[in-house]
């Protein structure tokens, strides 16, 4: 290995750590409480060579987004395919994992849809990891948005309501003792073949 590649390496790992360190700190003590100066502590590394990777802390929320959307559109595709192969347990299979990613990582759906990480959505320039946690929703309501209906566009329109009960729910707004009615609610009245 050529001392560039090790360099590299090295450097790749370094990153790594910055974002895993930001994710659990924000999932800690949340988004305020990550500054360059306390990723450089906790890391043992300088606030200089933090800043080499990073221009600042929305740079560090952009990346840990990118990372969620990964994991969530490997979260809704498990979650489709150990479903039922019909439309409506799918979606439901769908909607539950949407939820309970939400709910399970909240500094990083924070950090993907909440807060501004410089990431474009639906645009060219959109990340592919965000392209594809929507891909993961489109593959799964594509066939369940109707006769004449964009499906794009549908999902659009679940994934706002998935998004609306995820955020009103930890807001406290909705009461979560009717989480499961809700969803059933939504996946009858918007997903049902």
């Amino acid at each position: 290995m050529s001392v560039q590649e090790r360099k590299e390496r090295e450097r790749a790992v370094r990153e790594r750590l910055i974002v895993a360190t930001a994710r659990e700190l924000a999932e800690q003590q949340g988004w305020d409480a990550v500054t360059t100066r306390r990723l450089a502590e906790r890391i043992e590394y300088s606030q200089p060579v933090l800043y080499s990777h990073f221009r600042g802390k929305r740079e560090i929320i952009g990346a840990v987004a990118l990372e969620g959307a990964a994991e969530m559109a490997l979260t809704l595709r498990a979650a489709t395919a150990a479903a039922p192969d019909a439309p409506r347990p799918r979606v439901t299979a769908l909607a539950r994992a949407y939820l309970d990613f939400a709910e399970r990582n909240p500094a990083v759906y924070d950090a993907m849809f909440r807060l501004d990480g410089g990431l474009a959505f639906a645009h060219e320039d959109t990340p592919e990891a965000l392209k594809d946690a929507f891909a993961a929703l489109l593959e799964c309501l594509t066939n369940v948005a109707g006769d004449g209906v964009d499906p794009g566009l549908f999902t659009e329109t679940f994934w706002a309501a998935l998004h609306g009960l995820a955020t009103l729910t930890r807001a406290g707004r909705l009461p979560s003792e009717d989480a499961t009615r809700r969803l059933e609610l939504l996946v009858d009245r918007l997903a049902a073949p």
